[in-house]
């Protein structure tokens, strides 16, 4: 609506919710127009040259949307360097770059993703943490992004280049009172650091365990969202682990994964290869965490499957 025009670049396998435009490049897409696919365009991440080559061959592209984590969180890092990257090429095509922090906002830091790393984009989707548990979200950006759903009595612009927004929970007083504890509570207490360091703890606890064990892999992240990643022998800094995606589909393993989740619940702890942490952990837990793994990893060895 803010530039007219109609197309959106995407990354591979970064997730921004099941509406049919996010769900290009994916799976499941049955019942979605091709007219509704074709105005998304899906990239690699981490290649500046291939993004600005596409807004050269296209002058359609009204944003980039992305994870500024990478995809699935993290699990897939984008570096660092390349969001400064998207924005310097965003502000020159006049492309507006949206970062979707639905996970990372709040949780990378205080200031989200886009403060841990220093890139102001001109949107940014947000919940999770925003709602306080509920059901809740907002849109923040510039005032001329935001404003376009606001009435301006103009009988061209209210009726067809308005942005119309109902929703069933605008103003749902439960979420905005929990989310209102939950900003407070980030704003307020050391609650980011007690989840970042339970993290590292983690992440330290982790890598150690699979060195003794002599088992190839890595627990890497950022912060509080970690990523256990098993069956490759590589070198990484254990925060953008940034596997080609031939290493990657070898870390990749349904039925081990699976078996070691089991494993785990069975000494009482829910977790496989995916954590995002919380400040109620404590060092204790932790341990007992490491501790697990240390049982359910030999389980796995013994069924073959590391």
């Amino acid at each position: 609506a803010y530039t007219g025009k109609f197309k959106i670049i995407k990354f591979e396998d970064h997730f921004h919710g099941w509406n049919d435009y996010a769900l290009a490049g994916g799976k499941g897409l049955g019942g979605i127009p091709q007219e509704t696919l074709s105005t998304m365009i899906v990239l690699p991440q981490n290649d500046i040259s291939v993004v600005e080559q596409t807004l050269r061959d296209n002058d359609d592209v009204a944003a980039i949307i992305l994870e500024p984590t990478g995809a699935h969180m993290g699990q897939h890092p984008i570096m660092p360097a390349f969001l400064g990257e998207l924005r310097e090429v965003t502000e020159r095509y006049g492309v507006v770059l949206i970062f979707d922090e639905v996970v990372t906002g709040f949780r990378t830091s205080k200031t989200g993703a886009q403060g841990y790393y220093g890139v102001t984009p001109d949107m940014s989707s947000l919940a999770k943490i925003l709602g306080g548990g509920l059901p809740g979200g907002a849109v923040a950006g510039k005032a001329e992004l935001i404003n376009m759903i606001e009435v301006r009595d103009d009988p061209d612009f209210d009726p067809a280049r308005r942005i119309s927004h109902p929703g069933t929970f605008n103003v749902n007083p439960i979420s905005a009172a929990a989310g209102t504890k939950a900003l407070e509570l980030v704003a307020t207490t050391p609650i980011n650091e007690t989840t970042d360091a339970m993290g590292a703890r983690l992440k330290s606890g982790l890598n150690d365990l699979l060195s003794r064990m002599e088992i190839p892999g890595c627990a890497s992240g950022f912060n509080s969202m970690l990523f256990l990643r098993l069956g490759v022998d590589h070198e990484c800094d254990k925060e953008s682990c940034n596997l080609s995606p031939e290493q990657m589909r070898a870390t990749e393993n349904n039925e081990r994964d699976d078996l070691l989740a089991l494993a785990m619940l069975n000494r009482g702890v829910h977790g496989s290869t995916r954590f995002i942490m919380s400040s109620a952990f404590t060092d204790e837990v932790i341990d007992e965490t490491v501790a697990a793994f240390e049982g359910a990893l030999a389980e796995v060895r013994g069924e073959g499957l590391l």
